[in-house]
């Protein structure tokens, strides 16, 4: 069976190159397109496709808010994210949202068949500039690790909020209550002296506890 894709970008010529190039391969159905944020996440819940190739950038809701309403309403689709910006943070800010995949507008046509094809077998999928960059970071942070403060359960608990999962999630994974899971990710905000989610997305990418791809 093909890989079914929906594809969302706020320019035409975009939207349908990419749409042109992933239909061309044969393990790939492109199932339908949208323009804005609002759309995408209509359309995702009645078309059910298996991944999402979509735009940073788009009125109405942007990408990174589209992937958040995705995450919680169709959990089983996997959103690769577009994007102009090769910033860390924008990256942060992506996998947090739930996004598995992050590729560059720039490298998008050389790379966006193996990005559909990696998140939908459950990997991770980074632009390899932005891959490169981010080694880089975990190499620097491989020793004098404050992972050490944390208990095996912190580290299960920070490990899939990094991948995108929300408490109710991570309570069915661990085992656990909703409001437990929210108690620990409180208590990894903490210890961690970190003030947000965005923040244990990028501590835990530093320090490998999630897959760069």
């Amino acid at each position: 069976m093909p890989i079914t894709v929906f594809v969302a970008d706020d320019h035409a010529i975009v939207r349908e190159g990419l749409a042109s190039l992933l239909a061309s391969q044969p393990d790939i159905q492109v199932i339908g397109t949208a323009a804005d944020g609002h759309d995408t996440v209509r359309q995702v819940m009645k078309l059910q496709p298996e991944v999402v190739v979509m735009d940073i950038a788009m009125p109405q809701m942007n990408g990174i808010e589209a992937a958040r309403e995705l995450r919680d309403r169709v959990p089983q689709a996997r959103v690769v994210i577009l994007s102009m910006h090769s910033s860390v943070e924008h990256v942060f800010h992506a996998l947090e949202a739930g996004a598995h995949g992050y590729v560059l507008k720039e490298s998008a046509a050389k790379e966006i068949i193996e990005a559909v094809r990696a998140v939908r077998a459950g990997r991770r999928y980074l632009s390899q500039r932005i891959a490169e960059v981010m080694a880089e970071v975990v190499n620097r942070s491989a020793t004098g690790s404050p992972l050490e403060s944390l208990s095996k359960r912190e580290r299960q608990v920070l490990q899939l909020v990094a991948e995108g999962r929300s408490s109710a999630q991570i309570a069915a994974v661990l085992s656990l209550s909703p409001k437990s899971v929210d108690t620990y990710r409180s208590r990894l905000m903490q210890k961690l002296h970190i003030g947000d989610v965005a923040g244990l997305v990028k501590f835990a990418i530093q320090h490998g506890l999630t897959p760069l791809e």
